[in-house]
């Protein structure tokens, strides 16, 4: 128990919460900063004390004393695309259970941006969470000899990562495509730098030549809804049936881009997305790779706490499955429609 003499009428200090719980100014600070040196009784005494009194630890103090900020950072490429929201989300809930804050940087797809932000950001926090990073390995590196460092969908040795085990994912999509009796295929791609657009890419083309079909690449280059309807233009020369995106944003845009010419889908193309964050808000449906992205987020997360609370030198590999998910963009193969009959047509 704990009693309270008066009504606190300006900001509480450390010393009336110590007072009101009946123990030493250290155990205070101690409760906030280092509650692992305390018992759980303590801890709810001295907790339930502030609570009343409407005490909040001072960050900057906490910072001083300890050496940590409870800050970290995680930046994206781009803030706007529909995959890193729900990743964002997750990641910072995480983090509030952790008692950590979660600074934003998005690098708007630029590498020399991101290494720019990660630079000024070094100073307010204790570590970094990188997501689908765009910086090559060498400046990567650099920063992780800084202050921890953790990567989402980027795979380099000695970095502790969450990643997505896209071959799964994309060889099941090939096969659902093969076994609807389409044998001409083709990947749009996302960014050449992204590590996520070049594993999704190798896997189809490794499941394609083991089901002996054939595999096209185009490429969309910015993981956009305008470059899948730019990309769009480039599958109607073509004997293409089907359709496997870099990702979902790029395949509304596919969709979009044959849809303006008179195509339907999944009747004159199917069409398939990677993520799953918007697929079944399309019209039709999105056939698409589930990639659980809100769980890279917290794995990422929990990752950075354990080696800023533990002083783990650990660099763990956690691979998170992914799975088609089948919905109404994908159907056997019809012949050419009218459309692209003279397009071809008009190409020859």
């Amino acid at each position: 128990m704990f009693a309270l003499t008066k009504p606190n009428t300006g900001t509480p200090t450390i010393t009336e919460v110590a007072l009101a719980a009946g123990v030493s100014r250290a155990t205070v600070s101690r409760t906030f900063s280092r509650p692992e040196l305390l018992t759980s009784e303590t801890i709810e005494r001295v907790r339930a004390a502030a609570a009343q009194l409407g005490y909040v630890p001072n960050p900057v103090a906490r910072a001083l004393s300890t050496g940590r900020a409870h800050n970290i950072a995680l930046i994206v490429p781009d803030i706007a695309n529909p995959f890193f929201p729900p990743l964002i989300r997750a990641a910072q809930a995480r983090a509030d259970e952790a008692s950590y804050a979660v600074f934003l940087g998005d690098s708007d797809e630029k590498p020399e941006r991101e290494d720019v932000l990660l630079t000024k950001i070094a100073a307010q926090v204790d570590g970094f969470i990188l997501a689908s990073p765009r910086l090559d390995e060498h400046r990567i590196r650099a920063h992780a000899a800084r202050r921890p460092l953790i990567l989402i969908n980027r795979d380099l040795e000695g970095l502790p990562r969450a990643l997505m085990d896209v071959d799964v994912g994309i060889t099941q999509a090939i096969t659902h495509l093969a076994e609807l009796g389409h044998r001409r295929i083709a990947y749009v791609s996302g960014p050449p730098a992204s590590w996520a657009n070049q594993q999704r890419q190798k896997a189809a083309v490794k499941a394609a030549k083991r089901l002996g079909l054939t595999l096209m690449g185009i490429a969309a280059l910015h993981p956009t809804y305008q470059s899948g309807q730019k990309a769009a233009t480039k599958l109607l020369n073509t004997d293409i049936t089907a359709t496997i995106a870099f990702d979902d944003l790029v395949a509304q845009g596919v969709m979009a881009g044959l849809a303006d010419r008179g195509l339907q889908i999944p009747r004159d193309m199917s069409v398939v997305g990677f993520d799953d964050v918007l697929a079944a808000r399309t019209y039709p449906p999105l056939t698409t790779v589930a990639a659980h992205c809100a769980e890279l987020g917290v794995r990422a997360v929990e990752l950075l706490v354990e080696i800023l609370e533990n002083g783990r030198n650990e660099a763990p590999r956690i691979v998170i499955p992914t799975k088609l998910v089948v919905r109404a963009t994908t159907s056997k193969p019809a012949k050419l429609p009218s459309a692209r009959r003279k397009s071809l047509t008009a190409a020859s």
